[in-house]
C-alpha cells in the first residue's frame, strides 16, 4: 500500500458513508485542499508529518473509522515511502552550495563590470 492507495481507502470509506469532502472539511476544520490532497495521495501538497497524522485522525473520526487504526495505516504507508540515502542528501547539499556560490560570483562579477564601466566613462581631470 502506498499513499495513493491510502488516500483511495479514505475516499472510499467517506463515500460509503455518504459524506462529501466539503462536509469532512467543515467538520474537521481541515482546508478542503488538504482533504483533496490526502485523498489523492499528493504528499507534495500536504504539510509536515505531524499535521498529516492529525488530519488522518480527525478525518477518520468524522467518517466513523477508528482514528488509531487510520493513523496506524498511515504510518505503515509513511514508513514504506522512500527515504533518501545520506549520500544522496550530501550530493544535494553540495550541489546547492555550488549553485549558491555560482550565483554570488555572478553577482560580484556583474557589480565589478558595472563599476568598471562607470569609472571608464568618467571624465579625467
Amino acid at each position: 500500500m502506498d499513499l495513493l492507495d491510502f488516500g483511495r481507502y479514505l475516499s472510499q470509506q467517506r463515500e460509503l458513508r455518504g459524506l462529501s469532502r466539503a462536509t469532512v472539511a467543515t467538520s474537521t476544520k481541515i482546508p478542503l485542499a488538504m482533504i483533496t490532497a490526502l485523498e489523492e495521495g499528493r504528499l507534495d501538497r500536504l504539510p509536515g508529518r505531524v499535521f498529516i497524522i492529525n488530519y488522518v485522525r480527525a478525518y477518520a473520526q468524522v467518517i466513523g473509522l477508528s482514528p488509531e487504526e487510520a493513523v496506524l495505516r498511515y504510518e505503515e504507508v509513511d514508513k514504506s515511502q522512500t527515504v533518501p540515502s545520506p549520500a544522496t542528501l550530501e550530493r544535494t547539499r553540495k550541489r546547492r552550495a555550488w549553485l549558491i556560490l555560482s550565483g554570488v560570483l555572478v553577482v560580484v562579477a556583474g557589480a565589478g563590470y558595472g563599476a568598471f564601466l562607470v569609472l571608464a566613462h568618467r571624465p579625467h581631470p
